[in-house]
C-alpha cells in the first residue's frame, strides 16, 4: 500500500532521529525500531513516545529506522527469520507494523512473541475490534470518515447511514466528492462501503483466499449500480478527486460540502488551520468505512527482546493514548473506555461501533479496474 501524503510536514521533522544502516550492531538496552510508515508517524515516535519511554525506562533508549515500505519490513523479517534458524543476531526488537504474517511461516517458526500471553499489564485494555492476531498488538489505528461543512450542513443533519448519504448527496447535487480509488484510501474505501452496502453490510464475505473473477464480477458489479446512480449528482456532475490531499483542500476551499477523509489526515488538518475548526466529522453508524490498526510486534530472538515488550506495553499508556489523539490525529489501540471523558465526548461522533476491512490483492485489483470500466469509464487510468 502506498504510503499517504500529508498536507503539512511536522515542525522539527526526525528531531533528534538517526537513521542507522539495517545491518548496524545490535546492542544491548537500544531497541532496534523498523516502521514503513509515513514521516509523520516518525515524527511521532521522535519527538513524543522516544523521549517519554526513554525518560521512564533509564539506560534503554530505541534507535527509530525507516525500512522505506513494506517490502523493507519483510526483508527484516526474512533476515530475522534466517537468523532463528542459525541462532545469531537479527539486527531487529520491534516492528511498527500492520500485520505479522510475513513472511510466511514466521509465525509458526515461532519469530513473532505471542502478545496476548506475554504478560503485558495493558493488554487487557486493548480495543477487540482491533486485534487481528495473538502476535501483533494494535496501539493505533485509522479509519476514513465523513468530513462537512457545519456552516453549511447541521451536525444534527449530517447522514449517519448509507441510505441517509445517498439521499443527502442526490438533495445536494455537486456538494459532494471522493477520490479515484487507486489514488488514495479515503475514495477507495468510500468505493468498498458501496460493496459493502451492495453485498449485505458483512465485510466478512470478502477474504485475501476467496477471490475469483466470478464471484468478483458479481459481487462488486452490484456496487457499481450504487456508485453509478449517484455519479450526476457528484461534485462538477460527476467528477473524482485525485486523492485524500485534494478532497480535503476542496473542502477547504468551500467548493464542496463533505467529502471521506483519513481520520488522522483530517484530524491534522483542522488542528494545523488547513480546514477550519468548523468542520465536521461523522461515521456511519449501519456500518462504518473501512480503517485498520498498526500494531506493535515483538522478534522473539531479539536481544532486547523483553525491552521492546516494555515498550509495547508503554503505547498503551493514557499518555500515549491521548497524544495518539490530540497529537497525531488517530484513533486509541485501547477501548475508548479508557480514553478520558472529554475526549470521548469530543470524539463522539467518530467513535467506531465496527472497524471493517477489505482484502488487498485481487480484490483490490479488481475494485479499481472494474471502478474505471464501470463508473468513470471517459477517465484515463494513468499508473
Amino acid at each position: 500500500m502506498k504510503r499517504r501524503s500529508f498536507l503539512i510536514s511536522t515542525a522539527g521533522s526526525l528531531a533528534g532521529l538517526v537513521l542507522l544502516p539495517r545491518m548496524a550492531f545490535a546492542q544491548k538496552g537500544r531497541i532496534d525500531w523498523y516502521t514503513a510508515a509515513d514521516s509523520n508517524i516518525l515524527d511521532f515516535w521522535a519527538n513524543t513516545i522516544k523521549p517519554a519511554f526513554e525518560k521512564a525506562n533509564a539506560g534503554t533508549t530505541i534507535n527509530l529506522v525507516d525500512a522505506g515500505n513494506d517490502a523493507g519490513i519483510k526483508a527484516i523479517a526474512e533476515r530475522a527469520l534466517a537468523a532463528m534458524q542459525t541462532k545469531t543476531d537479527p539486527h531487529a526488537d520491534y516492528f511498527e507494523a500492520g500485520y505479522p504474517r510475513l513472511p510466511k511461516g514466521a509465525i509458526e517458526a515461532g519469530l513473532y512473541v505471542n502478545m496476548k500471553t506475554a504478560g503485558l499489564s495493558n493488554y487487557s485494555k486493548v480495543n477487540p475490534l482491533a486485534i487481528d492476531s495473538d502476535y501483533s498488538l494494535p496501539y493505533r489505528g485509522s479509519q476514513v470518515l465523513l468530513a462537512y461543512d457545519t456552516t453549511k450542513l447541521s451536525p444534527a443533519d449530517a447522514p449517519k447511514s448509507w441510505d441517509a448519504l445517498v439521499k443527502w448527496i442526490k438533495a445536494h447535487p455537486g456538494q459532494f466528492v471522493y477520490n479515484r480509488p487507486d489514488k488514495g484510501g479515503s475514495g477507495g474505501n468510500f468505493v468498498r462501503r458501496a460493496i459493502h452496502q451492495a453485498n449485505g453490510l458483512d465485510p466478512k464475505a470478502f477474504t485475501i483466499d476467496n477471490y475469483s473473477k466470478a464471484k468478483a464480477d458479481i459481487a462488486l458489479g452490484k456496487a457499481w449500480k450504487l456508485l453509478q446512480d449517484i455519479a450526476p449528482s457528484l461534485y462538477d456532475g460527476g467528477a473524482y478527486s485525485s486523492g485524500n490531499t485534494q478532497s480535503i483542500q476542496l473542502l477547504a476551499q468551500g467548493v464542496v460540502t463533505m467529502t471521506p477523509v483519513w481520520s488522522d489526515q483530517v484530524l491534522q488538518a483542522i488542528a494545523q488551520g488547513v480546514l477550519p475548526e468548523t468542520t465536521g466529522l461523522v461515521q456511519l453508524q449501519d456500518l462504518a468505512l473501512c480503517g485498520g490498526f498498526d500494531r506493535a510486534i515483538v522478534l522473539s530472538n531479539g536481544i532486547n527482546r523483553d525491552a521492546a515488550l516494555k515498550l509495547a506495553n508503554f503505547v498503551l499508556t493514557e499518555e500515549i493514548q491521548t497524544a495518539i489523539l490530540t497529537k497525531l490525529g488517530g484513533f486509541p489501540g485501547v477501548s475508548w473506555d479508557y480514553v478520558s471523558p472529554a475526549l470521548r465526548k469530543k470524539f463522539a461522533d467518530i467513535v467506531p461501533h465496527s472497524i471493517p476491512t477489505f482484502p488487498s490483492g485481487d480484490w483490490s485489483d479488481a475494485v479499481n479496474d472494474g471502478w474505471y470500466r464501470n463508473v468513470a469509464p471517459n477517465l484515463q487510468r494513468k499508473a
